[in-house]
């Protein structure tokens, strides 16, 4: 027999999908013309049934640049789907009828790549353990990070903001326990997590955090304003709202793709803008990278100390300034770029088995050890059911650990 849909009602209206998935449910409405760099508006209520059965669009990007011969698909998903409304959640969950911890993953990817239905980011193996898991799109590049005067700053977080509030409010109907909301994202998904432990508007709307790869890393006013100036000038146009309201995704993205990417270690042209970190809530923290992280960017065995010092520097910050970080490092370094930026990913998700992965000249490689996987994901699991990961203060992830 094949599987029996599922119609949950949501604040805009009732879905169709499952009964272990929903895919494409809007926290938000379009964000389309001038409504692109504004805050986050409701989604307009919908009549009938919306299908939630199929992955939908994705926010506008420019095309990966490649590193090396590495295939991203794993990682990066179709690229660009098209379609305005792509401020959307994704949902696994094991029963819509029960009350299970909460986990909201916030993907990566420098604020200009990355949408919530890439494959590596398959939440079926937290609805198997017993945890709701929810992924999501957000603005990226120019729409979600440009600083333009007249319009808030840091729009890709305020969308974060928006679908934890979408899960507070819904989240129950899908069988998960608004209360034990666990907010958790790598690179650039971390840094995002790592501020909004600083935004009053976030307070209450999470209960834990993990920041993997990412921690504390802002970039100021000064550097922001360069990045506006730059794109204004590729485009032709004044540094303001109405003028880059006037320019079509299209023309948007292609210029974004020109940008020099000087912040970030040179690896984005955009990301948080903000002085200095905000007071951290009073949420259970685990944070922590990986060993050898630039090894994704120059190549194994190629020194990068600026952007290892980026991931390093940024967790060390976030721990110190919560005070009662729990913290990891992963170091399994068998595969072909060792324990490189996003290898852990895999192993969080136990996506380790996508072929694009294992095959040679993939990020894991053929020989990938399946306990680690399963001992990676169960901290995980375990850290969103009860605020403790299996160890006290720190702890070393490699395939030579005993389970």
């Amino acid at each position: 027999m094949g599987r029996v849909p599922v119609i949950v009602a949501t604040s805009a209206g009732k879905v169709r999908g499952g009964p272990e998935m929903f895919w494409n449910i809007p926290y938000a409405a379009p964000p389309v013309n001038a409504e692109r760099f504004a805050a986050p508006a409701p989604p307009a209520p919908w009549e009938g049934v919306r299908d939630a059965r199929t992955p939908g669009p994705t926010a506008p990007v420019p095309p990966r640049r490649p590193l090396g011969a590495l295939d991203l698909t794993p990682l990066t998903g179709p690229g660009w789907a098209r379609g305005d409304d792509h401020l959307t959640v994704n949902v696994w969950t094991p029963s819509t009828s029960g009350r299970a911890p909460v986990m909201v993953f916030v993907h990566g990817g420098a604020f200009v790549f990355g949408t919530g239905r890439a494959p590596m980011y398959d939440g079926s193996s937290f609805a198997r353990d017993g945890v709701v898991l929810v992924t999501l799109n957000y603005r990226l590049g120019a729409a979600g990070w440009l600083v333009l005067p007249g319009a808030p700053a840091n729009r890709g977080l305020l969308d974060v903001v928006a679908a934890l509030r979408w899960v507070r409010e819904n989240i129950g109907g899908f069988g998960g326990d608004p209360d034990e909301v666990t907010l958790f994202g790598q690179s650039a998904g971390a840094m995002i997590v790592s501020a909004l432990l600083g935004v009053p508007e976030a307070e209450g709307l999470f209960r834990r955090a993990i920041s993997q790869s990412g921690g504390l890393a802002l970039l100021t006013r000064r550097q922001s304003a360069a990045t506006t100036k730059a794109l204004a000038a590729h485009l032709g146009i004044d540094p303001t709202v109405d003028a880059f309201a006037k320019v079509d995704d299209e023309r948007l993205v292609a210029a974004t793709a020109a940008l020099a990417p000087v912040a970030l270690a040179g690896l984005s042209a955009f990301g948080i803008v903000a002085d200095e970190p905000a007071v951290i809530h009073d949420v259970e923290l685990l944070v922590g990278g990986n060993s050898q992280e630039s090894n994704l960017y120059a190549g194994p065995g190629i020194d990068a100390p600026a952007i290892d010092a980026l991931f390093r520097d940024g967790s060390r910050a976030l721990a110190e300034r919560h005070g009662r970080a729990r913290t990891y490092e992963f170091d399994w370094r068998a595969g072909p770029y060792g324990a490189c930026h996003t290898v852990e990913l895999p192993f969080v998700f136990e996506t380790t088995h996508l072929p694009e992965l294992c095959r040679p000249g993939g990020l894991l490689g053929p020989e990938v050890p399946e306990p680690l996987a399963r001992r990676v994901h169960q901290a995980w699991v375990r850290f969103a059911a009860t605020g403790d990961p299996g160890w006290r203060q720190h702890h070393r992830f490699t395939e030579e650990e005993k389970p």
